[in-house]
């Protein structure tokens, strides 16, 4: 018998060090080649890591919520010395790995020593343990079996609901810990850094969308499938990216390492998603480049995968301005908080009927906030206030959105 030490492959993108989001080995375990061991958190997504060999877990480099660099040793397995043998040359799948590690970019499995792999996220799985679900009781509909978000919530509206309610304890604590780890501790350190580098400008404008609604709408009843239609979200989207033709400087980003301002040609445009997991900010490539219908389908397309976290990290890196929003639950008014390394950010309130003057007269109109924030360093407030005025015009005259500028 031997050791084989797994160390943390390079999971890309030059990433020095990984936080351990969760395990699905202990010590003591017997794991097969290609098990997979665990999930690693980078600053982009989880990675899935699979065991290069076959052997008896001797040790692991920490809990979830550790950090372990790049290189150093993740698991330690008992084998014999074929095994080992066999195992250092083991490609990386799904990422750039070193050591024989074998990466699995997509899909999770059980751990090991389970009868049946079930496919399906952290997020996902993490819910069923809370709950107390077997997963391989719910059907997946996904690639492989892998099971989605929207088949959770369909097994747990259904016949879930009594498993759910035996799993709860008759007495609940009165407090609850919950480690700050994986993509909740990505978030709390960006958000801290966004706040304490940026002096956040903000400027409210109300716009009156009874127009581009009424557009909306009448575009919608033509088509029949009703996952194919609009929301305001992609017209907002539109509308941005013809203001930014005209204020170039608010579809940058800064690097703050060099201390240069890129202004982006492109417009690849961010959009800010609340999932189980917590926010990300799946990103629509060339926004600049594209019809409403084509605008709509990619938005629809990448936030689906951000909830299913079945998107890729590519995908969630590379915005140069971010749209926020609420929906029903946007409030009148929001501060929000700038995407680093961008320096614009358009939050998107809830919309309400209420009386206006229009012409001199009482009307009831559909009126919205845009709630933007701007990094007051390198966007002046003329400039800020002056570009959410286009988009406001180009809301409330929507057929002027597609007229050539």
């Amino acid at each position: 018998m031997s050791e084989y030490v797994f160390k943390l492959p390079d999971l890309g993108e030059g990433t020095v060090e990984s936080e351990i989001a969760e395990w699905f080995i202990k010590v003591g375990d017997q794991v097969a080649e290609e098990d997979i061991v665990g999930t690693m958190m980078t600053d982009k997504a989880a990675v899935e890591l699979s065991s290069p060999v076959s052997g008896r877990v001797v040790k692991l480099a920490g809990e979830p919520g550790d950090i372990v660099a790049v290189g150093a040793p993740l698991v330690v397995f008992e084998t014999d010395a074929e095994a080992a043998a066999a195992g250092e040359p083991t490609p990386a799948r799904g990422g750039n790995g070193s050591d024989g590690a074998a990466v699995a970019a997509v899909e999770i499995a059980t751990p090991a020593g389970e009868a049946k792999r079930v496919m399906t996220s952290p997020a996902i799985r993490r819910r069923a343990r809370e709950a107390g679900i077997d997963l391989a009781q719910v059907p997946g509909t996904g690639p492989g079996g892998r099971i989605l978000r929207k088949d959770f919530d369909n097994w747990l509206a259904g016949n879930g609901a009594a498993a759910v309610a035996a799993a709860l304890p008759r007495a609940a604590a009165r407090t609850t810990e919950v480690k700050v780890i994986g993509l909740r501790r990505v978030i709390a350190e960006r958000m801290s850094a966004a706040n304490r580098e940026i002096p956040h400008f903000s400027y409210v404008e109300e716009i009156d969308i009874t127009e581009v609604e009424r557009l909306r709408r009448h575009l919608n009843s033509k088509k029949p499938d009703a996952a194919l239609r609009l929301t305001l979200l992609p017209f907002i989207g539109v509308a941005l990216v013809k203001a930014l033709r005209q204020f170039p400087q608010c579809n940058t980003t800064y690097d703050k390492e060099r201390n240069v301002l890129v202004r982006h040609e492109s417009v690849h445009l961010g959009v800010a998603t609340q999932t189980s997991d917590g926010l990300k900010v799946p990103v629509v490539r060339h926004a600049e480049a594209r019809s409403l219908d084509d605008m709509a389908a990619e938005i629809r397309r990448v936030t689906d995968a951000a909830r299913d976290n079945t998107i890729g990290k590519d995908e969630l890196s590379g915005s140069t301005i971010t749209i926020t929003s609420l929906g029903k639950l946007g409030g009148i008014v929001s501060t929000p908080v700038i995407n680093l390394p961008e320096v614009s950010i358009i939050g998107v309130n809830r919309a309400i009927e209420k009386p206006v003057v229009v012409d001199g007269q009482i009307a009831v109109r559909l009126m919205l906030n845009l709630s933007s924030s701007f990094d007051h360093r390198f966007v002046d407030g003329y400039d800020a206030a002056a570009m959410i005025a286009v988009i406001k015009e180009r809301l409330e005259h929507p057929a002027t959105m597609f007229l050539p500028d």
